[in-house]
């Protein structure tokens, strides 16, 4: 079978009958199982979010904001769509709110790499900025800062990723993961602290008819971009912004994103975000670099961001053609990457190609780490002598906190790097790869507990055949947002196979009817399944005849098509049935 082995475990049952608020039965258990205590904590007001004020760095941030309205005010962002969703957002904000002159600037990451490098200072410097203000970048961006100081220009800091041993000597650093934040929720991510920004910004200015919760459509784009947590506020963030998105009160550019997508605004969902949108805005800085994204973003003309979003869409057909060949060629080194520590399993894998392209290997990375079910690290030719590489770990495995091990004990080892708990980058010297991966694989296995390399997937149980329903779809839709950190309902169980085909190549369609435990179907009409991705060989289909059993974990949604809406089963497992 073509999808990765997996072992279902179920979630441990948390009742969830006291939660309250007239809660859908089925809901209060999946949320207590996530740790929901009460119904309020689902209730997605933006009375709940957390106070703007309560960020540290804020009021600071504002007070130098408000002393450059009239000069010139420069946004660097990161080249991601964290980085362009917040770049968009500090530009639109502050345009909003009557500063003179905002423009931004992308660092190209083939050329200049990632952060406020002395290199993107320089070509900062060359359009004489009064503030430089960064946006999810510049917490290790030292030698950055000390190069714009040293040119007399003030830096303001807004960042997520975790700091080094030393900060950046800014003007103001606003940064929910330092070392004395109060802030309830280190989970906010690069757009998300610039909204925090924005919103204690409008509070102190005559800000007309702007509202900072105008710009929360950005955020809810870029915050299910970068995978951060769904804590209770990013769910707040992310449901306000879905709402206004589906209302048609958001960007030209999402609008134009979602139509080269092929997606109808009123019904987008989180995974459309996720899948459909970010993808098409990631492309940009993962093929040339993420101005095309951001003016998208920016642009306020729906001609302009209609033409921008289908260049963007064209780069991303193009990243996709060129994953999928760098995804076979990790495939066969991933398998010789796993067993070269003395014949046992590697727990965390590096891999590398001459000629993959480094804009893409966080991707390969990303796919190869859900195969083999541990931490991987993908590298590219930065240069002649130099790697980049891009990390991608496991649920329980902090993955820069790894990175930071390494630097301690092999000083000079590594070059920059940078992250958080599930993904991080870094740099390094191609002679010393080897050197690497001994180093890696011994930190890895210093910090893992080696249950986490099981590929268990975590499951919520059964649902009876009369809960398999439309109804049972809806509710769980509208019970999100889901994402990183709260994630979307999965069931398991074993079903039969009525019929089965082939879509678009490597898609399997079945239709499927749900077995009671002796073994037989019951008398029901059959259901949609699909299994994406699954088909790689006319052997995967052998055994997935008619009438054979297999058991499927899966997520039960609801499928739109020519108008009319069905239950489908969406498997992320499955495998032959054993037993009766």
């Amino acid at each position: 079978m073509s999808y990765p082995s997996r072992i279902i475990r179920r979630r441990p049952s948390a009742g969830g009958a006291a939660l309250g608020g007239g809660l859908h039965p089925l809901l209060q258990r999946i949320y207590a199982a996530r740790g929901i205590g009460a119904a309020a904590e689902v209730v997605h007001s933006l009375d709940a979010l957390l106070p703007v004020t309560s960020l540290a760095g804020v009021t600071e941030a504002v007070e130098l904001l408000r002393r450059h309205r009239e000069g010139h005010v420069l946004i660097v962002g990161d080249f991601d769509a964290d980085g362009a969703t917040g770049s968009a957002l500090l530009v639109r904000g502050l345009r909003a709110l009557g500063f003179a002159r905002v423009d931004y600037l992308v660092p190209d990451r083939f050329t200049l790499g990632y952060g406020l490098t002395p290199g993107i200072v320089a070509l900062a410097a060359a359009r004489e900025p009064t503030l430089i203000v960064t946006v999810d970048n510049g917490i290790s961006s030292l030698e950055g800062v000390a190069a714009a100081r040293a040119l007399g220009i003030p830096v303001l800091i807004t960042d997520h990723h975790l700091p080094g041993a030393m900060l950046p000597e800014a003007e103001v650093i606003v940064n929910p993961n330092l070392a004395d934040s109060r802030f309830a929720s280190r989970a906010l991510c690069g757009v998300g602290v610039a909204f925090y920004v924005i919103a204690a910004l409008a509070r102190t200015l005559d800000a007309g008819d702007f509202r900072a919760a105008s710009l929360l459509d950005l955020v809810a784009l870029g915050t299910v971009a970068d995978l951060v947590p769904l804590d209770r506020n990013n769910r707040i963030l992310v449901a306000q912004g879905l709402k206004r998105i589906r209302a048609g009160r958001c960007v030209p550019g999402i609008r134009s994103l979602a139509a080269a997508a092929g997606r109808r605004l009123e019904q987008l969902e989180v995974s459309d975000l996720g899948f459909a949108l970010a993808p098409r805005v990631n492309a940009a800085g993962r093929l040339t670099d993420m101005s095309v994204g951001i003016a998208c973003l920016v642009s306020e003309d729906p001609a302009e961001t209609l033409r921008l979003a289908l260049e963007l869409d064209a780069l991303n057909r193009e990243r996709r053609e060129i994953e999928q060949r760098m995804q076979r060629e990790a495939r066969v080194l991933a398998e010789r990457a796993r067993v070269e520590a003395e014949g046992r399993d590697a727990p965390g894998v590096c891999l590398f190609d001459p000629d993959w392209h480094v804009g893409v290997v966080g991707l390969v990375a990303g796919r190869i780490k859900e195969r083999l079910h541990r931490p991987v690290i993908a590298f590219a030719c930065a240069d002649e002598s130099t790697l980049r590489g891009s990390a991608r770990s496991v649920e329980g495995l902090h993955i820069r906190d790894v990175l930071e091990d390494i630097a301690s004990r092999h000083p000079g080892l590594l070059g920059r790097f940078g992250g958080h708990a599930m993904a991080a980058g870094l740099s390094l010297e191609r002679s010393r790869l080897e050197e690497f991966r001994h180093a890696f694989a011994a930190a890895v296995a210093a910090r893992i507990d080696e249950s986490l390399l099981a590929g268990t997937l975590e499951s919520d149980g059964a649902l009876e055949p009369g809960d398999l329903s439309l109804d049972t779809a809806r509710v769980l839709r509208a019970g999100g947002p889901w994402g990183s950190g709260f994630p979307e309902p999965l069931f398991d169980g074993v079903f039969q196979i009525a019929e089965q085909r082939v879509v678009g190549d490597r898609h399997l369609k079945l239709r499927v009817r749900p077995c009671a435990d002796g073994g037989a179907p019951h008398a029901t009409a059959p259901l949609d399944a699909i299994a994406f991705g699954f088909v790689e060989s006319a052997q995967d289909l052998e055994p997935l005849r008619p009438g054979a059993r297999v058991e499927l974990g899966y997520r039960l949604e609801v499928n739109e098509y020519d108008g009319i809406e069905r239950a489908q089963l969406n498997c992320q497992h499955l495998t032959v049935a054993q037993g009766p």
